[in-house]
């Protein structure tokens, strides 16, 4: 067991068409490698005991991909949830989807929907995928739900507003790591992510070790988090 963990985990999992290219491969083969991948870092995270880890899968911007990548995603995302569901049952791993689930066909939704059922009693650690799923289109549907409630001016603050996002009831996020050499968030996280530590790495997705996981774990806890504010004789400053 590692000390000093950062409890939430974001990953945006980029690399996997460039890695596929590189080797003159299709790209679908690059989403395989990068999926076998993932199952490696979901693994590193439960043995070093991470309490919430959200993978950026699919964002709201990848419907605008070829249709044909598109579908052979969706195909992609159906058979790794199947495999998956026991696995992460006997785990005790909670599954969680955040992002606009009625853009997804609906096999895919039923299938979210029993995998969130099954594993809704893990207690090891809760796996968040993030699926046509956009940080401004969570906030304006968070907006749009604030105005459907009717919930007065004068009761809206940062508590009512968390508890209206997809990701209402988990931690902040402390530590966001993205792959591929790309150093921006891309839509991800946007207000859970306001403080949390970036950790870039040059590594293709589907070249992402568990040792490399560690080593953005390990630079994380080394790092003096001040959340905008001063560190004085062991005091907080604003």
């Amino acid at each position: 067991m590692i000390s000093n963990l950062p409890k939430h985990v974001g990953i945006i999992m980029d690399g996997n068409g460039r890695w596929a290219n590189m080797r003159g491969l299709p790209r679908i083969e690059g989403h395989k490698r990068g999926a076998e991948r993932t199952r490696d870092i979901i693994n590193a995270s439960l043995d070093i005991g991470i309490e919430v880890l959200t993978l950026y899968a699919f964002s709201i911007e990848n419907w605008e991909r070829p249709e044909d990548e598109v579908s052979v995603l969706m195909d992609l995302l159906y058979s790794y949830l199947s495999e998956e569901i026991i696995d992460m049952l006997k785990e005790g791993i909670k599954f969680r989807m955040i992002g606009d689930r009625e853009r997804l066909p609906s096999h895919i939704q039923k299938l979210i929907e029993e995998a969130e059922r099954i594993t809704a009693g893990g207690d090891r650690m809760t796996l968040v995928t993030a699926l046509s799923y956009g940080a401004k289109d969570e906030i304006l549907r968070t907006v749009r739900k604030i105005i459907k409630m009717g919930i007065p001016e004068e009761e809206i603050d940062e508590a009512v507003f968390e508890s209206l996002l997809d990701t209402h009831g988990l931690p902040p996020v402390d530590l966001i790591i993205r792959t591929s050499g790309e150093k921006r968030l891309s839509n991800f996280l946007l207000w859970q992510g306001a403080y949390a530590e970036l950790y870039f790495t040059d590594t293709l997705w589907p070249d992402f070790t568990r040792e490399e996981f560690i080593s953005a774990i390990q630079d994380y806890q080394r790092r003096e988090r001040r959340f905008g504010r001063v560190l004085t004789d062991s005091r907080f400053y604003k």
